[in-house]
């Protein structure tokens, strides 16, 4: 028996709207979404915002795994049996979140092929993203990784990008995403900025042409 396809569905409506298993709330800046440990039980999606993603050591060291903004899912591993949350979730500034609970996932992505498809592409594109990432730690040099790191939240290579960072990102932060301490990011950024690749007007802005330091030998 075919399944049923609602002709009228928009995954981008079902995003944006409460019903049959979706919430959605706004977290403060720092507050946590979910914790590294706890139940996991929902897909979240990010409306607004921007939300790290840590991973934590039994010695209690932090890693910085991932930094997700507008029109981006976490939490998915609860979909391929995961039961406990491998990373932890914050907000990095206030944000709306849409939480769709695991059983209305599962349904939608079984009834609404268009919503399958929107997930499974971006799936893909984060796993291309994840992949690269892993290239970018095991060949480049730290100087690289910021260039990098700094043009992906800038949007390089998106509609519209690259545009103003308008989040403080600290070089903590940035030291904890390409592995490096925080001194080397203030050497690296300072360098950027005489050469013109990036500037501070009330946001940091990230030009197009610090792609010339990831195309260097």
């Amino acid at each position: 028996m075919a399944r049923k396809v609602s002709p009228t569905f928009d995954p981008k409506v079902f995003l944006a709207t409460v019903n049959h298993g979706r919430t959605v709330n706004t977290y403060r800046k720092n507050t946590v979404i979910f914790l590294q440990a706890s139940p996991a039980d929902a897909v979240f999606y990010v409306q607004k915002g921007k939300i790290k993603i840590t991973v934590e050591s039994e010695q209690g060291k932090e890693a910085i795994v991932g930094i997700l903004g507008s029109g981006e899912f976490f939490g998915e591993g609860c979909l391929v049996g995961q039961p406990l949350r491998l990373a932890t979730a914050r907000a990095m500034a206030d944000s709306d979140v849409m939480r769709v609970a695991k059983d209305e996932m599962v349904r939608v992505l079984h009834a609404e092929p268009a919503f399958g498809e929107l997930f499974t592409a971006y799936l893909l594109t984060r796993n291309s993203r994840v992949e690269e990432d892993l290239v970018d730690h095991l060949f480049n040099s730290s100087e690289k990784r910021l260039a990098r790191t700094l043009l992906l939240l800038a949007n390089f290579g998106k509609e519209g990008g690259p545009q103003p960072i308008t989040i403080p990102i600290s070089q903590e932060t940035l030291a904890g995403i390409i592995g490096t301490t925080r001194p080397r990011v203030s050497l690296f950024m300072n360098k950027f900025r005489k050469l013109g690749f990036i500037d501070y007007n009330g946001h940091l802005r990230v030009h197009s042409s610090l792609l010339g330091v990831l195309l260097r030998d």
